[in-house]
């Protein structure tokens, strides 16, 4: 089954490579959708695929990259949410 996901996640991840380590990481996991930068200090993502992998996905947000201090991921919307067909930065 199928899942897909809107997050946002605070805390310090920006400028610590949060952007570049979730890319890796969705792709490791074969999921699609986008990560971008937010004008208040927030990442902001979309992930789908199965179910299993968004669920690992939303757990790994927790942790981050090594400088990263994940203090929330609040999931914003949850099905019908446009990914596309592979996972990229936005800028």
């Amino acid at each position: 089954m199928n899942r897909s996901i809107h997050v946002v996640v605070r805390g310090r991840v920006q400028g610590v490579s949060y952007r570049y380590w979730t890319h890796a990481e969705a792709n490791r996991r074969g999921l699609s959708g986008w990560v971008r930068n937010r004008d208040d200090g927030a990442v902001e993502a979309v992930f789908a695929g199965p179910d299993g992998q968004v669920q690992e996905m939303l757990l790994a947000l927790r942790s981050g990259p090594p400088a990263a201090r994940v203090s929330d991921v609040e999931i914003i919307a949850e099905g019908g949410v446009d990914a596309g067909e592979s996972f990229r930065i936005r800028y």
